[in-house]
């Protein structure tokens, strides 16, 4: 089954997904995109990209200055390999699934469970083929699926674009993260958090708020639009509902500095290292730019 995750994090598409991948093409004149910085220490320089993993077709190629340095790179970085669909089955069933006998009616009120069953419904998904799944994920999924509905997919994403064109350049891919690490974080909610991140997933689909966050995301990445970046990241990790303190703390706070740890070993290994991670990870005090120079690099923001 195709498993929509969270935009703010990673997962690997099915053969058919990948099979529709954006294509690397011709440098050419392109719009600036995302956020674009360049990171150097003890005479080696690597670049630290902000991407978004949904999109579409017209998003690219990218603009001529992110070219030329994944094209200069010795290595592509991302947050993990998209292509690993049998890791991430692994994870979704490790951290995703209930054991048998058990279903999400045994987790939620009846309350939550009716308002479900409408969402499923509208998405044109069958109950009995979801009850098996924790309510972090069906949350995901069901944003996922709007998110799709308005032309945007994953393999559209920008890491299957970096990827095909360091597949195309011979450059190695290094991973950050791991789908078993990434789908872990989402089980360390218990059973209230997740009840409580799912009914927030569900009103803000039901009200438009969701669509509207995620598109205001992707409209500031596609015009490297930096005031919307920050406003976008402040109004996804903003607010006292468990889905912005989970953004906050776990997918951004416990993430960044990891991530930060994993590219100065990466950088210490190869000359140039092209890091292509998500978007808000770039954001805010404890972003990575911030935490990078904190352990003595030099960064300077692009664009």
């Amino acid at each position: 089954m195709d498993m929509s995750i969270n935009t703010h994090v990673e997962r690997a598409p099915s053969a058919a997904t990948i099979a529709a991948a954006p294509t690397a093409v011709a440098e050419i004149d392109a719009p600036r995109r995302g956020a674009l910085y360049r990171v150097s220490h003890d005479g080696k320089t690597s670049y630290l990209f902000g991407t978004v993993h949904v999109g579409k077709q017209a998003f690219y190629p990218l603009e001529p200055q992110v070219t030329k340095a994944l094209a200069e790179s010795t290595s592509l970085v991302l947050e993990l390999d998209i292509r690993a669909n049998d890791q991430f089955q692994v994870a979704l069933a490790r951290y995703a699934r209930y054991a048998p006998g058990d279903t999400v009616r045994n987790h939620i009120s009846p309350e939550t469970m009716a308002l479900l069953q409408a969402a499923l419904a509208h998405a044109g998904m069958s109950l009995a083929t979801m009850e098996h799944y924790k309510p972090w994920l069906l949350a995901n999924v069901l944003v996922g699926a709007e998110i799709e509905r308005q032309g945007y997919r994953r393999s559209n994403g920008v890491e299957q674009y970096l990827l095909n064109t360091a597949v195309q350049q011979s450059k190695p891919l290094r991973e950050l993260e791991s789908a078993d690490y990434q789908l872990s974080l989402f089980d360390t909610l218990d059973d209230r958090q997740q009840e409580a991140y799912l009914r927030e997933n569900l009103a803000e689909l039901a009200s438009g708020v969701s669509l509207t966050k995620t598109a205001n995301l992707l409209d500031a990445w596609s015009h490297a639009d930096a005031r919307g970046i920050k406003s976008s990241w402040k109004t996804l990790t903003s607010g006292d509902t468990v889905s912005a303190e989970f953004m906050e703390r776990t997918l951004l706070g416990k993430r960044n500095p990891e991530m930060a740890a994993s590219i100065e070993a990466i950088m210490q290994k190869d000359q140039v290292a092209f890091v292509g991670v998500g978007l808000l990870h770039l954001v805010g005090d404890h972003g990575l730019p911030e935490l990078l120079k904190e352990r003595g690099y030099q960064v300077e923001q692009l664009y």
